[in-house]
């Protein structure tokens, strides 16, 4: 039996990430665990994340996350960043007037503003909360069976912003434009939340339990 583990820091949406990977395939192992050991024996990892990112940085570090971390994705096995697990990738936050997150990836992490807009000067309200089309920018074993310009579900008041475009795999607008899904060798992360995207994010985590990694 193949396994994935759920890194466990506290800040995760655990229960339901997991719940919804048993539902999508009860074939694999769900480990939710704060064991390196436990992480470096997994056939996949994913790292959740919900809250504030100073806390979940302080967390990550404390427990030796950024550890695990680095070294699973240079293990080369799949790996999934999901909301703030996402953001905690990129090298810098706005957020909690800025922290230092990762550095696995370039890139910044963005507050929406106090008087964001959408395209008829309508006011948008911070945050982001509730379902928003995804515009897959190019073609990943992530996205198959989704249709592009499907609607995920998001709640989140920044946002990451990739330096790199080639490894942007999906994009959304609020307001901005923004960058919502990476996809760079063995790694795929998201903005939004697939365990509370219905049909498409459930796809989405099934596609991700049987990736093998590659492109």
């Amino acid at each position: 039996m193949s396994s994935i583990a759920v890194i466990d820091y506290g800040m995760g949406n655990l229960h339901s990430v997991a719940k919804a990977l048993e539902h999508v395939n009860p074939d694999v192992e769900v480990l939710v665990t704060a064991d390196p050991q436990a992480v470096r024996d997994a056939d996949r990892v994913l790292l959740p994340g919900v809250g504030a990112i100073r806390d979940c940085m302080a967390e990550i570090r404390r427990l030796g996350v950024d550890v695990e971390v680095a070294e699973a994705i240079r293990s080369g096995k799949p790996f999934l960043g999901i909301c703030v697990g996402f953001q905690a990738l990129m090298d810098f936050s706005e957020e909690n007037g800025g922290v230092d997150c990762l550095g696995e990836f370039a890139g910044r992490v963005n507050f929406f503003g106090n008087d964001l807009r959408d395209a008829d000067n309508q006011t948008l309200k911070v945050p982001h909360m509730g379902w928003n089309q995804v515009k897959q920018a190019k073609f990943h074993p992530l996205w198959q069976g989704i249709e592009d310009n499907s609607r995920f579900y998001f709640v989140h008041s920044y946002y990451v912003k990739l330096a790199q475009s080639e490894q942007v795999a999906g994009r959304c607008e609020y307001g901005v434009p923004f960058d919502v899904a990476l996809a760079h060798k063995n790694v795929f992360a998201v903005q939004f939340h697939p365990e509370k995207s219905q049909q498409a994010g459930l796809k989405l985590l099934q596609n991700f339990l049987s990736w093998d990694g590659r492109a």
